[in-house]
């Protein structure tokens, strides 16, 4: 049976039209203005329907395996389908769900423990999961065993995406030492511990990107994975992404790595949670004031899944951003910069993942989500 929703607003390409979507066989049937009389058809009383948002970068998995320090979740499988449920529940559809080779620190040492459990639990939980899962290969250069790691790895088949990732303090995310000073004394270490842990972390880190970086990027090179920066803070950054291959700069951290990664042709992600909150909690670049200006192509969730839908609503109530637009940085952009043409549009023939929703005083409220034509939500 097709499956009618109607008297929507729906969020197209350029403009929000009253109308009726038909989903049939896990595809978008039709759009069309209107009320619908069929009397299956579902009444949306007015709600917003949009293409089921596409997250390029989430870290929510490993959260639900370690959802305390040094509790690791016994059953691989419920922690996985929990972020799954968590992820349908935000209106989300697609996630690329950020799997880190590799840990910068010791705190991050779990990280190669649970790495192959977590590839494992994306794979298999596919037929369980209700959203589309693939995965983002998080290359963290300061880690020395990271080759080892992504080499084994790149033959997975739910691998999509790769990051080049470097955490080494007074660089990129961690530019401003006294950022990381600060956040390391506020999750409990004293003066001595902090300034120790900057200092081996600093000489660490130098010496493993120097050396794990030109081999990842050719080993990199040999697949068809999308590539992205991560956190670049400079022009000698973006340039330096570029040579590596990558089309996408991951979360910049200053205007001048944003524009440059513009004057480069690369696309731009941005973190929605700094978008919900205003600012950057490490420091960097507000991707709002970005996003105003067109230096942002796309938000993901990072570490909130909620967060995508909402800064999205808050570009468009807030900053003013036509709708269509702010909707397109969660559907559309994401779903061209990943290369899934058959998905974050509404648009007959496309893949029938749509998310309804309302706006309650500034908060998006999702109320439907469906996942090739299938209520998931």
């Amino acid at each position: 049976m097709d499956t009618v929703l109607t008297n929507a607003r729906l969020v197209l390409d350029d403009a929000v039209v009253a109308g009726t979507i038909t989903l049939r066989d896990g595809r978008i049937l039709a759009i069309d203005a209107g009320r619908a009389t069929t009397p299956a058809a579902i009444d949306c009383d007015g709600d917003f329907i949009a293409p089921g948002l596409i997250d390029l970068h989430t870290d929510a998995l490993e959260g639900h395996f370690v959802p305390r320090p040094k509790v690791f979740w016994p059953d691989a499988r419920a922690a996985a389908l929990a972020h799954d449920g968590q992820t349908v529940a935000s209106g989300i559809t697609t996630v690329f769900d950020a799997i880190c080779a590799g840990g910068f620190d010791q705190a991050k040492a779990e990280r190669r423990e649970l790495f192959g459990t977590m590839l494992d639990a994306v794979e298999q939980g596919a037929p369980l999961f209700r959203a589309d899962h693939k995965v983002h290969l998080r290359c963290e250069m300061t880690d020395p065993n990271v080759l080892d790691l992504v080499e084994p790895t790149l033959a997975r088949p739910s691998l999509a995406f790769a990051s080049l990732m470097d955490h080494t303090p007074g660089a990129r995310q961690w530019r401003n030492v006294e950022t990381l000073r600060n956040f390391l004394l506020g999750i409990g270490k004293d003066a001595g511990e902090a300034e120790r842990e900057i200092g081996e972390r600093t000489a660490r880190g130098r010496a493993n990107v120097a050396r794990n970086m030109p081999p990842l990027v050719e080993m990199l090179a040999s697949t068809s994975l999308v590539r992205a920066s991560h956190d670049d803070t400079t022009e000698a950054h973006v340039a330096e992404a570029q040579a590596a291959g990558c089309t996408i700069s991951e979360f910049p951290t200053t205007r001048e790595a944003a524009l440059a990664a513009r004057a480069a042709d690369l696309a731009t992600i941005g973190g929605a949670p700094n978008v919900v909150r205003g600012g950057s909690h490490s420091g960097g670049v507000a991707m709002g004031a970005l996003a105003q200006e067109g230096l942002v192509d796309a938000l993901a969730s990072d570490y909130v899944p909620a967060s995508l839908l909402q800064a999205a609503t808050r570009l468009h109530t807030v900053d003013g951003m036509a709708l269509p637009q702010a909707i397109a940085l969660v559907t559309r952009n994401p779903a061209q910069m990943a290369g899934l043409a058959d998905r974050g549009r509404l648009e007959a023939g496309l893949r029938a993942d749509v998310v309804r929703f309302r706006i309650v005083e500034g908060t998006p409220v999702v109320r439907q989500v469906l996942a090739e034509g299938e209520r998931v939500f």
